[in-house]
């Protein structure tokens, strides 16, 4: 038996805030916080509150009905996960990152019941935490934003982790609080993180992203799209699974289904015209490609897309 969304996220019995297999997370006590601060208190203008790591977070839900103090950092590196804020709906999918503000409105996010997101995660606030994120562009109408495989932000995730594991001192705080910055810097200017090698390895990357996104109507072979680059096929795969953590070919296929995803919350496109749309004219095909990678037939997500519109306006 099939579980929708809405049994995974109103069933409290699938309900689970943490305690996943794998899972890493810490908490720095806000007596310990006080205490920097009064100590130091220009070296944390903004600090880490939480942070962690869930692998395969089955069942995982959060809901906030006043909303959080922090702002919280999410970055999937595989599943699905969905969040609702401010009455607005997101879906976050692989390679995608997502800032949430600080705000005192409604939210709640959640893992897909069949394919459950892994993801990195940290909160963080401040004294002068919205001026912060007015300055940088943050706010609750921006949702997930793509991104290359972010091994930098991962590497800078672990340093902290690692400090904080070792103790609370105040050596380790300031080493958090600065490698923050540079945590965030990695997510919002990406390619300033990377190596001039890695600076044209990910100029080939985006240029073959673009590629097929221009192209999710046709059938492209990993040969067609390593041409478009000038390179062999082996090398462009090499270098796409590096930068992705995905084939070029299922990379191909999750964006045609992304696309359908979207192209299914619109109430009057019948499913046959959404498989056309990506390149699929045999509707039974795609449908079973559509399950194959998002767990549910098309019809199926439809549903549950209007019942979570139905969740919403409770």
């Amino acid at each position: 038996m099939e579980l929708s969304i809405k049994d995974a996220v109103m069933n409290s019995d699938f309900k689970r805030q943490d305690g996943f297999a794998g899972e890493l997370m810490i908490s720095i006590p806000p007596k310990v916080w006080a205490e920097a601060r009064k100590r130091d208190p220009l070296l944390h203008p903004i600090y880490i509150t939480y942070i962690g790591y869930f692998p395969k977070a089955s069942f995982h839900y959060r809901e906030r009905r006043r909303g959080c103090d922090d702002n919280i950092l999410f970055y999937c590196v595989q599943g699905k996960g969905y969040y609702i804020i401010d009455g607005k709906y997101f879906v976050v999918q692989p390679n995608q990152f997502v800032f949430l503000p600080a705000t005192e409105k409604y939210m709640r996010y959640w893992a897909d019941p069949e394919d459950p997101w892994t993801i990195y995660w940290v909160h963080f606030t401040g004294d002068h935490i919205h001026d912060f994120n007015q300055s940088i562009g943050i706010d609750l109408t921006k949702g997930p934003v793509n991104i290359p495989f972010n091994g930098k932000g991962i590497d800078t995730w672990r340093n902290i982790y690692q400090t904080l594991e070792m103790g609370l001192s105040a050596d380790h705080l300031c080493n958090a609080s600065f490698c923050l910055y540079q945590l965030i810097a990695t997510f919002l200017f990406p390619q300033r993180h990377l190596f001039s090698e890695q600076n044209n390895e990910a100029d080939i990357i985006t240029r073959a992203i673009l590629n097929m996104r221009d192209n999710l109507a046709q059938r492209l072979t990993v040969e067609q799209m390593a041409g478009a680059c000038n390179l062999s096929a082996s090398h462009f795969s090499s270098l796409f699974r590096k930068a992705t953590g995905m084939p070029p070919l299922d990379y191909f296929i999750h964006l045609k289904m992304q696309k359908a995803c979207q192209l299914l919350h619109i109430p009057n496109i019948k499913i046959k015209s959404v498989g056309l749309t990506i390149g699929y004219d045999d509707p039974y095909y795609f449908s079973r490609m559509f399950k194959r990678y998002l767990g549910s037939s098309p019809e199926q997500y439809r549903e549950n897309a209007r019942i979570s519109g139905e969740i919403l306006r409770n």
